[in-house]
């Protein structure tokens, strides 16, 4: 896929649409557009939801994702016409919390059927800039040096007060969204035994709507688990001998992920990419990246890898992409979710150390 532009005109989107480029599969015919096939027509907020409905869907639907390639998620803004194509779609399938425009889009859009990916599994809080880590770094034997540095707790980390933290977090949910309801990480797709309980939710739903193909939707849905269920194994035997369990990214999209294979995830940035660490912050994770044993310095695909390359500089220590999958784009490490996600193992794996 091409990196498109964050902006596009009205009539241009309205041309892509009519050739069928605003489509994610193969599964729309040529001149598909959202709402207006004869296939069960999906709107989806963003690429892990799309890459659901394709694959749960298969022959049967047309997917169509709000956000374009490339497009950082939480900065979509919603045109006059995908509001159209929502309204005119079977079934809507976002994740509540991610992307302020897209709930406000559904809630008051008459879809038939809604599908919340947030209720289909657990969410969990995870910290907001040091990754909610203080009490594993003690249990390590570096309760001391982080208290010598002044970063006993999250709120200490920044210098300020609970009022004040709190007042930032606040806003730095309404500006970016990134934060789901209740201070809840979002990013559940990114620990593929959740993604798996999201797509059962998800099967579910589409046999329940489209019932004349429900057989097909329950069989593809167990075969799409069946595969999560083996790339979940496969990252418990890759990251089973390792020399660190400690990783650093630029922000904390991989909490689930670090949570569900006894990883301790360190974040530059906290769950919003675009903030900017405090020089206390920098200097409380160089000092724990020569502690624990840390080479590499993680960034992303659609985040700016300036502040990663600075850190990595600083301390001595390597960059690499751990990829939070928000979008497939041709820097991506792969083509679709599996591709990306080996990816991430592989660059996990030489970053700790792993055997």
């Amino acid at each position: 896929m091409n990196v498109r532009r964050h902006h596009i005109s009205a009539a241009a989107l309205a041309a892509v649409t009519a050739l069928g480029l605003g489509t994610l599969t193969a599964c729309s015919s040529d001149s598909a557009a959202a709402g207006n096939t004869d296939k069960f027509d999906v709107v989806a907020s963003f690429y892990p939801m799309a890459f659901l409905a394709e694959q749960i869907g298969g022959e049967h639907v047309s997917v169509t994702s709000l956000t374009e390639p490339g497009q950082e998620p939480h900065d979509l803004e919603i045109s006059a016409k995908q509001t159209a194509q929502l309204q005119e779609s079977d079934a809507a399938l976002y994740l509540k919390g991610l992307q302020p425009t897209v709930d406000e889009a559904v809630g008051q859009s008459e879809v038939k059927t809604k599908i919340d990916a947030a209720t289909l599994t657990s969410l969990e809080e995870h910290g907001t800039e040091a990754g909610g880590h203080a009490d594993e770094h003690a249990e390590e034997g570096h309760a001391d040096e982080h208290a010598e540095e002044g970063h006993a707790d999250e709120h200490a980390e920044e210098g300020h007060s609970e009022e004040e933290h709190a007042e930032e977090e606040h806003a730095a949910e309404d500006e970016h969204g990134h934060e789901h309801e209740g201070g809840k990480d979002p990013h559940i797709w990114l620990d593929p035994v959740k993604y798996a309980e999201v797509a059962e939710g998800v099967g579910k739903a589409f046999e329940k709507a489209d019932p004349d193909h429900a057989a097909d939707y329950k069989k593809n849905t167990a075969a799409l688990v069946e595969k999560l269920n083996e790339l979940d194994t496969t990252f418990k035997t890759g990251l089973k001998d390792k020399k660190t369990d400690v990783f650093i990214t630029t922000h904390s999209a991989f909490g689930y992920l670090a949570e569900r294979y006894g990883l301790t995830e360190e974040s530059i940035s906290g769950l919003d990419p675009e903030s900017e660490p405090s020089g206390a912050r920098v200097k409380e994770l160089e000092k724990m990246a020569k502690a624990d044993g840390v080479t590499t310095v993680f960034y992303e695909t659609l985040v700016s890898d300036k502040t990663a390359k600075t850190l990595a500089g600083d301390a001595g220590l390597k960059t690499d992409v751990l990829d939070p999958l928000e979008g497939i784009t041709d820097k991506s490490r792969g083509d679709d979710y599996f591709q990306v996600m080996e990816a991430n193992l592989k660059a996990l794996q030489a970053a700790l150390g792993a055997k």
